[in-house]
């Protein structure tokens, strides 16, 4: 009895959850808007917003209860004694993940009845994908092998559903005016979410299952019965895009039959995700003897580094691939709008950008990101990759400019739009903060203390999200300092090229003061994780980690001094170019019979000499 209704409060939090996001996706990005503010239609939206929000509250504050009162095998009324309740809320990871779920509910619901804007209802919805996906880290999948596979898969799945299932249910919730407006561009969101959707399922079945073994049982069978009804619906969009492309023929009101049906199903399909979630899948073969690399890691233990090892190894981190994917499809896309416009976009630029994704794929899944879970030395080479090298490809690759470029513009002429909303982000308050060239430092630089010198480091590398964690954090922080420094794209401040110079010269030392900190270590810093994998090689663990410290501050080093070259060529450019500016306009000037702006200006302080000599008289 109890664990059927684990598997409704989880259905019933599911799918409250994605009617949530679907709804804030169609607030933020779908309907229409007014320069930024809410229109009637989306005052309208915003409402179920709140009433899912609060449903999706309530029912994961059930399955908090019903989930602990099946784990415990107690009754209801055991287990909601104030200590047992406190004790799985605060010291036990699934309960964390869960209250944190079900606080965020909370906080969406009330937060919601008083949004205005797009731009917050953007940030509500990252919000809302955050809280949705926590309990993927301590889902059957985080408990089996290959666990960035596993839990990755699940991940980027989950997400993918939420924009798919939740973008259909909201749309089937909309009035006829506001779903001809949204079908459109959710028609795009769905194409990719469903893609992602058939891709990570298949990945997540094939990392968690045996099917030789399992074929027979009836979780295989609900497998395959999600298979199907995915094709269905595949189907169906298939059949919206068909509608789409007969404009302006549309039958809107077959289109209203056919889109409730397939959020029906879409309905059905959440369940049976519900009821997998709420199963152990079936073991996967005969019992391995214990490892402690794959226990810890998640990964097996390689063979001592070599050359060949490390450049030919890879271990799928399907998150962060997933998240490359979309930024090369992206990045692509704008190219291929460009082109197709009759413009063109400088191939040196997606040249870079290509080279610092390729570096991050190799730091994170390739055999650099393999080591480093498994050595302090490699880990900091791959720290290196992902917050010196890969950003300034990245940067170099300008994606701000072409995503301002070829994001969709307004489609009423009042509407803010993607592209506005982005363009509202550049100018707030918040990008003029974090790009003033102290703040950049502080967080690149000050962040390393911060980390290494504390117990954090050691909490993170126990776990995927806080690896995961890390290395998200060693990209954008990253990118932030060269965007300030060498970056291209538009920055909300102008900062002089003398104190970027100076920002870089203190970003050395400050990064040199920190390697040789490290290099000076007595003890260990990693809380025994490494010890803990049992390594066979490299086993001087300190002497291990004073050669991290060694790497960093070689490898650290040379992108600072890349980066000053680059300042000092930008800044000759610049001058080059003003002075050219200055010219021209000298020519124009004399011209038309007027005075150069030097000759203004001389002109100026002569009156104010003037004006003063007269003060005094």
């Amino acid at each position: 009895m109890i664990s059927a209704l684990v598997t409704a409060s989880k259905f019933f939090a599911l799918l409250s959850s994605f009617v949530t996001i679907g709804s804030l996706l169609a607030l933020a990005f779908l309907v229409l808007d007014k320069k930024g503010r809410l229109s009637t239609s989306g005052l309208k939206i915003r409402s179920i917003v709140s009433v899912s929000a609060l449903f999706w509250f309530f029912s994961s504050l059930l399955n908090i209860l019903f989930t602990l009162s099946n784990i415990l095998d107690q009754p209801l009324s055991a287990i909601l004694d104030p200590t047992v309740l406190r004790s799985f809320l605060f010291q036990i990871s699934l309960g964390q993940y869960l209250f944190f779920q079900t606080l965020i509910a909370l906080f969406v619901a009330i937060s919601s009845r008083v949004i205005t804007s797009s731009g917050y209802t953007a940030i509500l919805l990252l919000i809302s994908l955050i809280a949705v996906s926590a309990p993927v880290f301590q889902s059957h999948s985080a408990s089996s092998g290959s666990h960035a596979l596993a839990i990755g898969s699940l991940f980027i799945h989950v997400i993918a559903l939420s924009f798919w299932v939740g973008g259909v249910i909201a749309l089937a919730l909309l009035n006829e005016a506001d779903r001809k407006v949204s079908l459109p561009r959710f028609s795009e969101i769905a194409l990719w979410a469903a893609i992602a959707v058939v891709i990570s399922g298949v990945l997540n079945a094939s990392a968690r299952l045996n099917f030789a073994a399992a074929w027979s049982t009836s979780y295989a069978y609900v497998v395959i019965l999600k298979v199907v009804i995915t094709i269905v619906l595949l189907f169906f969009g298939y059949k919206h895009r068909n509608y789409l492309a007969a404009k302006p023929s549309v039958n809107w009101g077959a289109m209203t039959r056919l889109i409730s049906v397939e959020a029906g199903i879409m309905i059905f399909v959440t369940a049976l995700g519900s009821w997998l979630s709420s199963n152990q899948p079936p073991p996967r073969g005969g019992e391995e003897p214990f490892n402690a690399a794959l226990a810890v890691a998640g990964i097996k233990m390689p063979d001592a580094p070599t050359f060949k090892r490390i450049l030919f190894a890879y271990d799928p981190d399907i998150l962060m691939i997933g998240l490359l994917i979309l930024a090369v499809a992206l990045y692509i896309q704008g190219v291929v709008v460009l082109t197709r416009r009759g413009d063109k976009w400088p191939i040196g630029r997606t040249i870079s950008f290509a080279l610092g994704i390729s570096a991050i794929d190799f730091a994170t899944s390739g055999g650099l990101g393999v080591y480093a879970h498994f050595a302090f030395s490699w880990h900091m080479v791959a720290h290196m990759v992902l917050g010196m090298i890969a950003p300034i490809g990245i940067v170099l690759g300008a994606p701000i400019t072409l995503a301002l470029r070829t994001l969709p513009q307004s489609r009423d002429g009042e509407e803010l739009g993607i592209r506005g909303l982005l363009i509202s982000a550049l100018h707030s308050r918040y990008s003029r903060i974090i790009t003033n060239p102290v703040v950049a430092l502080a967080i690149f630089d000050g962040s390393l203390f911060a980390l290494y010198f504390t117990s954090l480091f050691g909490g993170m590398m126990q776990s995927h999200q806080g690896h995961l964690f890390m290395n998200i954090h060693f990209i954008l922080a990253g990118i932030l300092f060269f965007h300030v420094i060498v970056g291209v794209d538009p920055n909300p401040r102008k900062v002089p090229h003398l104190v970027r110079i100076v920002i870089l010269f203190a970003a050395m030392s400050i990064h040199a003061f920190f390697s040789v900190a490290l290099m000076s270590t007595t003890t260990l810093i990693d809380g025994g994780y490494f010890k803990s994998l049992q390594r066979p090689w490299a086993l001087d663990l300190l002497a291990n980690q004073q050669a991290g410290g060694a790497i960093g501050w070689a490898m650290g080093e040379i992108p600072i001094l890349i980066a000053l070259v680059a300042t000092f060529i930008q800044w000759m450019r610049d001058d080059s170019h003003e002075a050219k500016r200055i010219d021209r306009n000298t020519e124009r000037m004399a011209a038309l019979g007027q005075p150069d702006e030097l000759a203004q200006y001389n002109l100026y302080l002569n009156s104010l000499d003037k004006k003063d000599r007269e003060t005094r008289q």
